[in-house]
């Protein structure tokens, strides 16, 4: 008469095995994507460009149709991470531009400290759906750049809205923030300058 209750005890720890491992399989399987979610969103925003990502390499596809009939206004806005100890700026507030047409404008840096400084500026396109549409031919912010102690320098950029940009866009902003190297925070520490924001402000049109 005891069998059955010993069989009935014997499923029920089977059936709690079973959901213990199936749990176990799920907190395991939450937790990787968890490691996932942030590559699988930065690629996600790197082909739709809603998060105002533009691409970190030259656009190099085809010459892009210039339309004459339409007029987009480009504002640029310039920042530092606070541990940054540079000036940086953009050499004008705004320009307008034609789709398709490419356009160049310079921003300038300039080393605040005693020591060699290295940064990387990292763009960003507002509102978010025009970074897909701003091709970049030509940017500092493709690669890091190194200023010496006292150091200033001019840096172009060329880029092309393109002509497909819905209509409806009349305005797009590029921002930049410079951040520091790792590994440079010694400079900035030595010099005790403590640098944050620098917004665009109107200089000589190179």
């Amino acid at each position: 008469m005891a069998t059955q209750p010993n069989k009935q005890a014997t499923q029920a720890c089977t059936n709690n095995s079973k959901v213990l491992r199936n749990l176990l399989f799920v907190v395991i399987a939450m937790f990787g994507f968890g490691f996932a979610l942030v590559p699988l969103y930065d690629t996600f925003c790197s082909l739709t460009g809603l998060n105002g990502k533009t691409a970190g390499v030259a656009y190099s596809g085809t010459e892009l149709q210039v339309d004459n009939n339409r007029e987009i206004k480009v504002e640029f806005v310039t920042s530092l991470n606070e541990s940054m100890p540079w000036e940086f700026k953009a050499s004008q507030t705004s320009v307008i531009v034609h789709p398709g047409e490419p356009t160049k404008v310079g921003f300038y840096a300039r080393n605040l400290t005693d020591k060699d400084i290295t940064g990387q500026a990292i763009p960003s396109v507002a509102p978010g759906l025009a970074a897909s549409y701003f091709k970049k031919t030509e940017c500092f912010c493709f690669t890091q750049q190194t200023l010496k102690a006292g150091e200033e320098r001019e840096m172009p950029v060329v880029f092309i809205v393109d002509p497909s940009i819905d209509e409806d866009i009349h305005e797009i902003t590029l921002s930049y923030t410079f951040f520091i190297k790792p590994g440079s925070e010694d400079a900035q520490a030595a010099n005790g300058i403590k640098h944050t924001i620098a917004l665009s402000t109107p200089l000589s049109q190179f």
